[in-house]
């Protein structure tokens, strides 16, 4: 006889969140031992919408937190009250959030204050910098201390977890995100940009977001980026612009007016996979960039001074650059003048997984209730 399918909500609110947990929230779905619920807290909205429609996914709940100029506490506060409430209706048996977003925290928080085990996809991600990234940082530990199912990508994240003693069980899975990255692919997605010649140019792709980049950093990013097109005529620039106007205005004024320098509206997620198969390298401070750029084969240079994803520049797949204009342009000038390491980093192997992490998370979720 056919149990009561076991209530499991997953909590997303990002961009990154959904791209990652849409092959996790398709596997759950598609096992009829559980009964999934999809939890949007809107944290980000237009970004999530492309996702979630890009992998055919429906949310069952909307918290529609979103509104202009939030807060850190503004999400948390929301998100907190908002899945208090949700929680008690659902009857939730576990929660699953992922990453180190404010979403992240304050669902796992709020799952806490109901005595509702945290499963945490990407755990053990660290830069042993409280501040950098921020808030990403704290977040990320501070969900770790109320996970009972911790799933880290790498044999580092793992030790990560180990060497700080927190409690629940602790699997390497592989990192979601490959998953995705490989499913859309495989489709070989267009990523058409207005006036940009693909053949006619060595097209650098860069996305610039982080609050510790702001200000600044930001302004030195963009000079670099100017030295380099400077530098060699030959490439040009496709930059999707962030939507938020402390990052986006400056890259405007200082890029603008660049005839190889191609400013765009967020790409959606097809789009950004179409335009990663195309580019020769990229210049990003985002994380999964970093993660999924080695699976096709396109070195990364990290506008960052540090990373939680050391596993990328040990295997040689990306390099840490920072935002110093001179130090940009010199990593990004080896790249584009030299063979030999352009393919060293090209051809160098990923150590984030195949692209079987959502399958891995659902066997072990079906362990832990022993069905």
């Amino acid at each position: 006889m056919q149990k009561t399918p076991i209530p499991v909500s997953i909590i997303l609110g990002t961009r990154p969140e959904a791209i990652k947990l849409a092959p996790v929230i398709q596997a759950f779905k598609a096992c009829p031992v559980f009964d999934t619920q999809v939890i949007l807290t809107g944290q980000h909205r237009e970004m999530v919408d492309q996702v979630m429609a890009l992998f055919a996914l429906t949310p069952d709940h909307d918290l529609a937190i979103m509104q202009p100029n939030q807060s850190l506490s503004d999400i948390t506060h929301l998100t907190l009250r908002g899945l208090e409430a949700l929680f008690q209706t659902l009857q939730s048996r576990l929660v699953l959030v992922q990453g180190d977003t404010t979403t992240a925290f304050a669902a796992a928080l709020a799952a806490f204050y109901q005595k509702i085990p945290v499963g945490h996809v990407e755990a053990g991600l660290r830069t042993d910098d409280l501040y950098n990234p921020f808030p990403e940082e704290a977040n990320r530990r501070l969900v770790s201390q109320i996970t009972q199912l911790h799933f880290a990508p790498t044999a580092l994240a793992v030790e990560h977890l180990e060497r700080s003693g927190v409690l629940g069980k602790i699997y390497q899975t592989g990192n979601t995100v490959i998953d995705a990255l490989l499913k859309t692919a495989a489709q070989q997605p267009a990523c058409d940009v207005p006036n940009l010649e693909w053949g006619k140019y060595r097209v650098l792709l860069s996305t610039v977001h982080r609050r510790e980049n702001w200000g600044e950093p930001l302004q030195a990013i963009a000079h670099s980026f100017l030295k380099i097109l400077e530098a060699f005529p030959d490439t040009a620039l496709l930059l999707p612009l962030h939507r938020n106007p402390t990052v986006r205005e400056p890259l405007q004024a200082m890029l603008g007016k660049h005839p190889r320098v191609f400013l765009t509206e967020p790409l959606d997620y097809a789009a950004l996979i179409g335009a990663m198969q195309r580019c020769y390298l990229l210049l990003t401070d985002s994380g999964g960039l970093q993660e999924e750029a080695p699976s096709l084969g396109k070195p990364v240079l990290v506008l960052r001074e540090t990373t939680e994803r050391p596993e990328a520049t040990m295997a040689g797949t990306a390099k840490l650059v920072g935002t110093d204009p001179d130090r940009v342009l010199a990593a990004a000038g080896e790249l584009l003048s030299n063979t030999e390491a352009y393919q060293a980093m090209a051809m160098a192997v990923n150590p984030f997984g195949k692209g079987d992490s959502a399958e891995q998370i659902l066997a072990i979720v079906k362990d832990y209730f022993k069905v």
